[in-house]
């Protein structure tokens, strides 16, 4: 049964910087394309960062460009999310999801059916 878990939320303070983790266990290799997404209280879940099953395309929603980074190792079963420049409006529950099947090109419109429980983001000023 394939499992992902986040971890590396916190509180930080604006223009500070979190590094997310998303362990998969279940599976070999991982080969899914996954995503990051978040939810803020009384907001619709939206895609945060998409990476392909090779890790060659991501994509990323316009208000984190240039600030957060996408990666995996697949090796480790590993996917993170590296945040920068942290603003207020960062703050929501972020979860890590998979779609089980290969993917050349990252998306957020993939049918992801996995999902993490979610890890906490708190920016304050």
């Amino acid at each position: 049964q394939v499992q992902l878990v986040e971890s590396g939320g916190g509180s930080v303070q604006a223009g500070g910087s979190l590094r997310l983790s998303c362990a998969v266990s279940g599976v070999t290799d991982a080969p899914f394309c996954m995503g990051w997404f978040r939810q803020a209280p009384g907001k619709d879940r939206e895609g945060v960062a998409a990476i392909s099953t090779g890790g060659s395309s991501t994509e990323y929603a316009d208000s984190v460009k240039g600030r957060f980074t996408v990666s995996r190792d697949r090796a480790n079963n590993m996917l993170y999310l590296q945040m920068n420049s942290l603003k207020l409006e960062d703050t929501a529950m972020y979860y890590c999801a998979a779609a089980s099947f290969r993917c050349g090109s990252a998306a957020f419109s993939w049918p992801y059916n996995y999902w993490g429980q979610g890890t906490q983001v708190t920016v304050s000023s």
